[in-house]
């Protein structure tokens, strides 16, 4: 299903910005529900790092466009995590 995906920039930072925003949805859920997972950051730096399984595939497919959009993704999240790492 995933070899069928066009080769395109702006579906793979789609893709980069949907799978950790969703995986990221669950944590911020649960770090919030439970208390012993409040200071757990390490979870939503490991949803961030779905994205490099994510680019090694796609890459591996030969598929580079789609690898740069999720890289960019990637950074877009970084970027996210740090400022709310500062705001803390």
């Amino acid at each position: 299903m995933l070899k069928k995906i066009k080769d395109s920039v702006f579906i793979g930072l789609g893709i980069g910005i949907m799978v950790p925003g969703i995986l990221g949805s669950i944590v911020w859920f649960l770090m919030h529900r439970y208390p012993f997972l409040a200071k757990a950051d390490l979870l939503l730096i490991a949803c961030i790092a779905v994205n490099a399984g994510l680019l090694h595939y796609f890459f591996k497919l030969n598929k580079e466009n789609l690898g740069r959009g999720i890289i960019s993704a990637t950074f877009i999240w970084a970027f996210v995590f740090f400022f709310y790492k500062i705001n803390q």
